[in-house]
This record gives structure tokens, C-alpha cells and sequence, in this order.
């Protein structure tokens, strides 16, 4: 049972010393508000998380859809308890709404991340931006799947304003059928997927699809912005007909990132090339001489719009990390300090002249 989810070796070796103390090992297969529902070699039981649990872990530490915990089995028709979350392979991660410098994990220990959007007038290559950083971040490989094909008049040309930074794009229609096959080839037996994208953008349609049943609720667009509603309020983990195992989400109107610099570089490997190559290693690319950024701007080889989403999303994960480090806060209130210093100077020398 347990390796139908993907128990492997390496969780064995990670589960022994809990173990030792009589738990048993589960895998979180939905999360509720307050509650999950783990999947044992016993089979799927309601579990809850023990006190200890509650009181220690950090937001980011607490189950999560797709992780491996160490749960005491229920006692009569009680729920299992949850002592322990087995170390993470991945993590999908975003900024906690609300609590500065906290994480939430939006999936764990998943594979693949398909980054779902529509093709009609709520595409946003933005917004696909931040998935792909919060994707390669992760450590999942990262898919972009552009769905309802057939509601657009043109899919490629819809499909050619997106920049991948490097990952695959399918272009498919959970109605007609079209580019299905291209997404199961990535769910192979024991391989886990996550699901993630706007509110509307089919993923609950098309996790239907490739379970073969009506397992996630689905709801229509709004027509005045072809945005959706949210039909899906929890995670679930689920196991579909040829093994593979696709996590569906809630949808997600916006998503901070947390700790992602690296996904943002991996997401913006051209604008980071470009900025390599400045005569100044320390360019600002604004007016300095020999800046190959506005250099590329200019000769519109760069888009503009995807400028300034790689400063907005260097900026955001930028103040992040003055909300995290003392330090860095302090550094960086005296670095606005001299600019504004500068500023008055430069203010008063003009009114002079």
C-alpha cells in the first residue's frame, strides 16, 4: 500500500527511530482546516496533530499535503495522532498571508509541479513568472500547462507570449482531449505531482480527467473577467488509474514567494546573463555606461514587462529578508539614510546655482 504513494528506502531509514517508538508511518493525502486524512499501511484514517506538534513546529513545519509523517494509530474511532513530519525531498512554498517571515507549504515531497493556467483573457505571463520561481525553487521539476485550448482562437500565438525560462510547455483541452497524453507521460507509477495555478484555470477539471472520475468539485468563470471561482477548498493527494499520484490546490489569486532567489535566477536565467556582462559589476542598470540590460532594452531583444517583473520579484523576496535579519534592516536603513542625504545635497546645490 505504502509504496503505491511513494515509500521508498530512504523514508524507511528515516521512519526508524519513530519506529522504535510504536508509531506507524503515513502519508498526507487531503489536509482540512485542523484535521488531515493519512493514507497507512492500514489504510486511510482521519489524523490530527499531537500537542507537542502544535506547540513546537514552526508554520512550515507543520503536515502538509504529500508529506510522510510518524502518527500514533487511532484508538477505537478516534483519530490518529501526528507526532512527527518525516524530512522533506521538495517543498512548494509561499510567504504565509499575514505573518511576516513565515512560510506555508503548499505541497511537500512532490516530484513535478505543473504550472496551470488558461488560454483565455486571464493569462497572465506575470503571474506565471512567480510560479516558475516558486517551482524551481522547490526542487520539483516545473511544467507549464496552458489549458482550455479549445476556447482560444489562437493557442500558439496565446502560448508564445509566455517566457518558460526552460521548462516544458503543453498546450492542452481536458474537452477535445488535446496534448492529454504529454501530461500523463510525466505520471509515471510512484511519481507525484502538484497542481497549482488561478482560481478558473481547469485544474480540478483536469484532475478529473486523468483520474477518469468526478473526484474534485468544479465551478464556471466569471464572464466579465474570465476569472474562476474557488471550487476546490482543500489539498488532495490522488491516485490515479496508471499509479501516478497529481496533488490539485485551491487556486491561488496571488502568490508571495518565500525564500526564493534561486527560482527567481533559474526563472530569469536571460535577464541574469545580461546583467553578468555590464561593464560594472555593480550596475544599477539605470543610466550607467556599458549596461547590458538597458543596452538590450533598448534594441527590444529584453520585454519590458519582463523587467520590470524580475525587479518587482527581487524587490518583494529584498524585503523579505530585511523583515527576517536585524541586520540586514539595519544595513539597509542606513543605505536609504545616504541616499537621502545625497538627495538634499544634490537639492541644495541647485537651488545655489
Amino acid at each position: 500500500m505504502l509504496e503505491t504513494y511513494g515509500w521508498s528506502p530512504a523514508l524507511q531509514e528515516a521512519f526508524a527511530p519513530h519506529a522504535a517508538d510504536g508509531l506507524v508511518p503515513g502519508r498526507v493525502i487531503a489536509q482540512h482546516r485542523g484535521s488531515y486524512q493519512l493514507i497507512t499501511s492500514a489504510g486511510e484514517v482521519r489524523a490530527e496533530i499531537s500537542g507537542r506538534l502544535a506547540r513546537d513546529a514552526d508554520p512550515g513545519g507543520y503536515p502538509a499535503a504529500g508529506d510522510w509523517v510518524a502518527a500514533e494509530p487511532p484508538a477505537g474511532d478516534g483519530p490518529a495522532i501526528i507526532h512527527a513530519v518525516l524530512p522533506r525531498r521538495t517543498a512548494f512554498t509561499r510567504k504565509a498571508a499575514g505573518r511576516a517571515g513565515e512560510a506555508q507549504v503548499v505541497a511537500a515531497n512532490v516530484d513535478v509541479a505543473f504550472l496551470v493556467a488558461s488560454l483565455n483573457a486571464d493569462l497572465n505571463p506575470r503571474r506565471l513568472e512567480r510560479y516558475l520561481a516558486a517551482a524551481w525553487q522547490s526542487g520539483a521539476a516545473p511544467v507549464i500547462l496552458l489549458t482550455k485550448a479549445d476556447t482560444s482562437p489562437d493557442p500558439a500565438a496565446a502560448a508564445g507570449r509566455i517566457e518558460a525560462g526552460g521548462a516544458p510547455v503543453h498546450i492542452l483541452s481536458s474537452v477535445t482531449g488535446e496534448g492529454l497524453d504529454a501530461v500523463r507521460a510525466y505520471l509515471k507509477p510512484g511519481v507525484t505531482a502538484v497542481m497549482v495555478g488561478s482560481s478558473g484555470a481547469g485544474k480540478s477539471t483536469l484532475a478529473n480527467v486523468l483520474a477518469g472520475a468526478e473526484r474534485m468539485a468544479v465551478g464556471a468563470i466569471r464572464e466579465d473577467d474570465a476569472r474562476g471561482r474557488h471550487t476546490t477548498s482543500h489539498r488532495e493527494l490522488i491516485l490515479l488509474p496508471g499509479g501516478g499520484l497529481l496533488l490539485d490546490t485551491p487556486g491561488m489569486r496571488e502568490l508571495a514567494l518565500f525564500e526564493a532567489e534561486e527560482g527567481v535566477a533559474a526563472t530569469f536565467e536571460d535577464i541574469e546573463a545580461l546583467a553578468a556582462s555590464c561593464r560594472f559589476s555593480n550596475c544599477a542598470h539605470e543610466r550607467e555606461p556599458g549596461c547590458a540590460v538597458r543596452a538590450a532594452l533598448q534594441a527590444g531583444e529584453l520585454d519590458e514587462g519582463r523587467w520590470r517583473s524580475y525587479r518587482k520579484l527581487g524587490r518583494e523576496l529584498e524585503h523579505l529578508a530585511r523583515q527576517e535579519d536585524p541586520l540586514l534592516r539595519e544595513q539597509n536603513r542606513r543605505r536609504w539614510m545616504q541616499i537621502h542625504k545625497a538627495n538634499r545635497a544634490r537639492y541644495k546645490a541647485r537651488e545655489r546655482e
